[in-house]
């Protein structure tokens, strides 16, 4: 059930299909480990994804890798969309490319805050709760992302 946005959690930190991977596998062991811990009443969602951002940044700092953000989600196209025209497809292809560049040298809190927000599409709250954060400090950080990549991205892009 939480498998597909578990490893796109982990792919978004991580950058990699592997570590990804990895992580999120890690991380449902050490959730299932930790559920004695689990609050009662809370949403659950965000207390595994908090797990699963934790473990994928641990395999991150640990491995060493800055390879280029790349997104799944991004590529996914919805049924009944028609196809681009191949100069189109290029344009679009370079405009993804610059921004997920962009929120790759955001710093790290800036950066988890944008991903969680925008890429994984969850809210403000959820948001707060994966990064261990008050809601207030997610907002400060996605305002202060967001404020640089405006200046870092072509008006176009």
């Amino acid at each position: 059930m939480h498998q597909g946005i578990a490893f796109r959690t982990a792919y978004l930190v991580t950058s990699s299909a592997e570590d990804a991977e990895e992580a999120a596998a890690t991380a449902f062991l050490k959730a299932h480990q930790a559920l004695a811990r689990f609050r009662r009443g809370k949403p659950f969602r965000p207390w595994l994804l908090a797990i699963v951002m934790n473990e994928a940044r641990n395999r991150r700092r640990s491995s060493g890798r800055h390879e280029r953000l790349a997104l799944r989600a991004a590529e996914e196209r919805r049924p009944g969309d028609a196809a681009p025209s191949p100069e189109a497809a290029i344009l679009e292809g370079e405009r993804r490319r610059e921004l997920l560049d962009a929120v790759e040298r955001l710093p790290e809190e800036q950066r988890l805050a944008v991903l969680c927000r925008f890429f994984l599409d969850l809210g403000e709250a959820e948001t707060a709760d994966v990064l261990g954060v008050r809601k207030g400090t997610v907002k400060s950080r996605l305002s202060r992302g967001l404020a640089r990549l405006r200046k870092e991205l072509p008006d176009d892009a």
